[in-house]
């Protein structure tokens, strides 16, 4: 399993999941998490700037977690199959432990 948090800033996970350039990319083994990295976008790439018709480099992962987005963007989500989630934990790592918890 694949989880992107936005975080614009690099530390916190930050709103407006549609203008974010900057995610960070957790990798879920056995419901652990195996590896984090850092994915940095460039603005063309951005959701709101880019097509949903056409591949994206988040194509690939299975949640989305961020603090804010709009419904066209989970929409978006929704139709490639991806889950959105809204946390109000600003640390990225605790809220994807938080969404492995509840899952």
């Amino acid at each position: 399993m694949k989880i992107a948090v936005t975080s614009q800033n690099r530390k916190t996970v930050t709103q407006h999941a549609g203008r974010c350039r900057k995610f960070f990319i957790f990798h879920i083994v056995e419901g652990q998490v195996a590896k984090k990295e850092l994915l940095e976008l460039p603005k063309e790439q951005s959701f709101r700037e880019s097509s949903s018709q056409l591949p994206h480099p988040l194509d690939d992962i299975d949640v989305l977690i961020t603090r804010g987005m709009g419904s066209g963007l989970a929409m978006r989500l929704n139709e490639k199959g991806i889950e959105s989630v809204i946390t109000e934990d600003e640390d990225p790592e605790k809220a994807v432990r938080s969404y492995l918890t509840i899952s």
